[in-house]
């Protein structure tokens, strides 16, 4: 058994516990003895962090050849075209190589809190919003896939990692979880059942 804690990690936090630089760390958050994160988040990046005592598990989260899936909503620059989004399904070339095939779809403003600070908005620019799902992890990689068919990133939020998904989980809210982690199981069929609580965020 291996501990797991979901966390929504706000904009502006860091994917370490230690302050550094005047940016908060996860220690203003969770008090969990013994985890670490599992993979990172952008500082300017919010929603879901998983966190473990196991390095297993670890493993399985971070390792590329398990090419665990990661859901993004992504509020870009512009109203984006059906040209952009066909090319972020094929791949995109970057100056480290080509980005695997992903799936991206346009979606709806997705209902959630507001950020702080919040974007910039220019009254003659409109937005738009893409669900976007890859299965590797660049450094800034949807930022770079983004800006390179014309549209940068102006909100990048984190919704899921393989079968984890951030749910209801209120900004700075983690809940902690028990996972199986059988000898040959495959992260395919590694989703767990929810057995912890949910707690607010500490007050800073």
């Amino acid at each position: 058994m291996a501990s797991l804690v979901l966390f929504n990690k706000p904009y502006g936090v860091l994917s370490q516990f230690l302050d550094h630089d005047g940016h908060p760390g996860l220690k203003q958050y969770l008090s969990i003895p013994d985890i670490y994160p599992l993979g990172r988040l952008d500082r300017d990046s919010e929603g879901l962090l998983l966190l473990s005592d196991n390095g297993q598990l670890q493993a399985r989260v971070a390792d590329p050849k398990f090419k665990m899936e990661k859901t993004y909503l992504v509020q870009l620059d512009g109203e984006v075209t059906d040209s952009a989004l066909d090319s972020l399904a094929r791949g995109i070339k970057l100056n480290d190589g080509m980005t695997r095939p992903a799936s991206v779809k346009e979606i709806s403003p997705p209902v959630i809190w507001p950020r702080n600070p919040p974007i910039r908005h220019r009254m003659q620019q409109p937005t738009s919003w893409i669900e976007l799902k890859i299965s590797e992890g660049r450094n800034r990689q949807v930022r770079r896939m983004t800006a390179a068919v014309g549209f940068p990133t102006l909100r990048l939020i984190r919704s899921a990692i393989g079968p984890w998904q951030l749910g209801e989980l209120g900004l700075g809210e983690y809940c902690q979880e028990m996972v199986h982690l059988p000898r040959q199981q495959k992260h395919s069929s590694a989703r767990p059942a929810r057995s912890a609580s949910r707690k607010p965020r500490v007050a800073r």
